[in-house]
């Protein structure tokens, strides 16, 4: 099924992820929204944006503020279009920017915002692992005190097991989502892992990664360094018609395919804990729609909160054989330098991971790959990219397909 208008991205920016003390989400979403608008090449004004789709897992708890999506809207001066929170735990803002293409592609608008927006740094780190406890399945998981490292965790445990994958496999995914992120001036941690292994007198960064005192164990096989961070942050876009893209950009991105899958809320109601289900279907859909394959996607953004979460995204997608993700991954080919560059940002891993901002900012990332502004990250003549993003253990997933070209 094709899309019955053709959409494009003509606008995409972002705050720095991170530690934002003095600044909450609706300050931090304003200043995604003015970088967004300034990307925006010529004519454009917020004011012709007609509806609002905003990305948002629980600001309920992080700030104890609900309602949020007319509070951005008048914060952001864009009063009265209406305006829309959409909430899938992780993939917030994935379902945003999903819903926004659906908007414009019924023809019910021209101009269309996307956001994402998350303020999480304002609780202690138990609280905060107890509100993101609340994407799983809470009667069967949450109370008996499986929180997502754990799940994740048992995934690892699972695919280790099944296809011998190895913990120094994930080891170096964090290592290279690290060397991207060090040059990403937005992401949280601007450091590779050499350089902190260096800073704290280890020679060999294996050694330090190895370290339990350097990389401790969170939930085993997962160490501190296979985890994403607790963050603040803010990602908006800027969706039209086709048909009037040129007026604001000579190089637009359009978006050629999307898709959307669920699955059951917990593992425990898995037959199978090393795929997800959900973004195997949101894959599917989004292949048919744009008409590729997955040996045609140049890069990718895929949704790593934790290292087993890229290896098996990377497989799910289909870029990988079943069981060759992690050997992949070894071998450099996920790198930038690699056959199938994954997460140039840096990733949720080093870039952070501000929950309902995470997968605009994925498309933050590849509006600027696809038109050759990534800078140091920048992969050579991409023409054809894909975005993955991930809700809970995968109870929801959202994938989206961006060309240079028309569809």
């Amino acid at each position: 099924m094709k899309l019955n208008r053709g959409v494009a991205l003509v606008g995409a920016g972002m705050t720095k992820f991170g530690r934002h003390a003095d600044l909450s989400s609706r300050e931090l979403f304003v200043e995604a929204l003015n970088k967004t608008s300034a990307s925006v090449d010529r004519n454009f004004d917020r004011k012709m944006i007609q509806a609002l789709f905003l990305g948002n897992f629980t600001s309920d708890l992080f700030e104890h503020q609900g309602h949020t999506a007319p509070l951005m809207a008048d914060w952001a001066g864009l009063c009265p279009a209406p305006a829309t929170r959409v909430e899938g735990a992780c993939a917030s803002g994935g379902l945003a920017f999903r819903m926004g293409v659906l908007a414009i592609a019924s023809g019910l608008y021209d101009v269309v915002g996307v956001g994402g927006y998350e303020k999480m740094t304002g609780l202690p780190t138990p609280a905060a692992t107890d509100a993101l406890a609340c994407a799983s399945d809470t009667s069967y998981e949450g109370i008996p005190g499986a929180t997502f490292p754990g799940l994740y965790a048992m995934m690892a445990v699972a695919h280790m097991r099944k296809y011998g994958t190895k913990w120094d496999m994930l080891a170096k995914i964090s290592l290279k989502n690290h060397r991207n992120g060090s040059i990403n001036p937005l992401a949280q941690f601007n450091k590779s892992i050499e350089d902190i292994a260096k800073g704290k007198g280890f020679t060999d960064v294996m050694q330090f990664l190895n370290d339990p005192k350097s990389n401790p164990v969170v939930a085993w096989p997962l160490r501190l360094f296979d985890c994403s961070p607790i963050s603040d942050g803010a990602a908006a876009a800027i969706l039209v018609a086709e048909e009037k893209a040129k007026e604001f950009t000579d190089t637009p991105v359009y978006i050629t395919g999307t898709g959307q899958g669920s699955a059951s809320m917990g593992l425990h109601d898995r037959e199978e804990f090393t795929t997800l289900p959900s973004a195997m279907e949101a894959s599917r859909q989004a292949y048919k729609m744009a008409g590729v394959s997955p040996k045609e996607i140049q890069i990718a953004e895929v949704h790593d909160c934790f290292t087993i979460a890229e290896l098996i995204a990377t497989e799910d997608l289909g870029f990988f054989q079943r069981g060759e993700g992690g050997k992949a991954a070894a071998e450099g080919r996920t790198a930038r330098e690699g056959d199938r560059p994954i997460n140039t940002s840096g990733g949720l891993k080093c870039k952070g991971h501000p929950v309902g901002a995470s997968g605009v900012g994925q498309i933050v990332e590849h509006f600027e790959q696809l038109r050759g502004t990534a800078g140091g990250r920048q992969i050579p003549d991409v023409e054809l990219s894909l975005t993955h993003n991930v809700g809970g253990s995968g109870a929801t997933a959202v994938v989206h397909i961006f060309s240079t070209k028309k569809p």
